[in-house]
């Protein structure tokens, strides 16, 4: 078990905000609720996956929505009364009551700047502790993007909540397909924004479904990139190789697009190269995450590979959909969690869900030179 300070959890949300492509939450939201809880002295803990105890209980807290919640703000909302706490603490201790139990901790959904954090907010909260893993390896647009989803582990019960003192008990969902459904209505009038937590079961029954190491492997790169901005080093070479990756482009931002469809931020940005990449476009599809990219106006790279990317001047990672004309990126692209590279994870979370027509192939420069 380790105890992790302040500055330990700065270069874990950075990792996992690079991991997050584009997606997860912002880690400036993030990095608020790390704050709180270290102001209030509580301890924030990692435990090894396999160092968690068979017979604890453990579950996976979120927050799923658009990334533009400027729907806050709509007339609909406005006479509604409003949490004073965040809805994940309600989401909590609702599922605690659910099961008449305290838990041993918790498990990121996935790889994000809030999303990661939030899981060690409400595990530090009600002094619990991080299990180093997660079910994406990455952050993703749906409940059935995950290994829980692909292992056949039911999300339901799942609790969740909004910010206008409305708390949703959800049994007897089939699946997590049906799960990502329901909670996708209930975000859609929830202001775009609500937290859930599913997946509320002994360690011994989803140890197998998890990615070991993830949050370690988050907290490697975070540091190596925190090191390559204090030094003034290409942040994007040192992501590539720390992630065993490459920089697949280059360039100034020159167009984006935005709107919020069923739930989901979906989206275009637009580059041209700079440097080597001069006289090349390059285009990104976003689906909360970035989920396919296009080099020249054809198919470069799908998911489930990880199309990270950041600004190419300061070296942070750039979410969905905070982008500025001229402002200049660079995309870096970095192997896909292999829990997806199974026949099920493709069909799940590969090209046909952005509607490529084409079969999966591990993005390289090569195979981009070789079209």
């Amino acid at each position: 078990m380790k105890e992790l300070s302040f500055q330990d959890m700065k270069d874990i949300l950075l990792g996992c905000t690079v991991l997050g492509t584009g997606g997860g939450g912002e880690m400036s939201e993030g990095l608020a609720l790390i704050d709180e809880v270290i102001e209030k002295g509580l301890p924030i803990r990692l435990v090894g996956l396999d160092e968690a105890p068979d017979d604890a209980w453990i579950c996976t807290p979120y927050l799923l929505g658009a990334l533009d919640l400027s729907a806050k703000e709509a007339d609909e909302y406005k006479a509604l009364p409003r949490n004073t706490e965040p809805a994940i603490c309600s989401a909590y201790s609702r599922i605690e009551s659910y099961f008449d139990r305290k838990f041993y901790g918790t498990v990121c959904c996935e790889m994000g700047g809030s999303n990661t954090a939030v899981a060690f907010y409400t595990a530090a909260l009600n002094n619990g502790v991080v299990i180093d893993a997660d079910p994406a390896g990455r952050a993703v647009p749906e409940i059935t993007h995950s290994t829980y989803y692909l292992n056949g582990l039911n999300a339901a019960p799942v609790i969740a909540a909004n910010n206008f003192c409305e708390t949703f008990v959800c049994e007897g969902l089939r699946d997590d397909q049906r799960a990502e459904h329901v909670m996708r209505a209930l975000c859609q009038v929830s202001a775009n924004d609500i937290a859930a937590i599913d997946h509320a079961m002994p360690v011994k029954d989803i140890r197998h479904a998890l990615i070991g190491g993830t949050i370690s492997k988050a907290w490697a790169l975070g540091k190596a990139v925190s090191a390559a901005k204090l030094q003034g080093g290409d942040a994007a070479k040192v992501i590539a190789d720390v992630g065993n990756g490459f920089v697949a482009f280059r360039g100034k931002v020159t167009a984006f697009e935005f709107d919020t469809i069923g739930g989901f931020s979906v989206g275009t940005v637009d580059l041209a190269g700079a440097g080597d990449d001069e006289g090349h476009t390059y285009q990104l599809g976003v689906k909360n995450e970035n989920l396919v990219s296009y080099y020249d106006g054809e198919v470069d790279v799908t998911i489930p590979d990880l199309i990270c990317v950041i600004d190419d001047n300061t070296g942070e990672p750039v979410t969905n959909p905070h982008y500025e004309i001229g402002q200049s990126l660079a995309v870096i692209i970095l192997p896909a969690p292999e829990a997806f590279l199974t026949q099920k994870g493709l069909a799940t979370f590969g090209p046909a869900y952005v509607g490529v027509d084409a079969p999966y192939r591990p993005a390289s420069l090569q195979n981009r030179h070789n079209k």
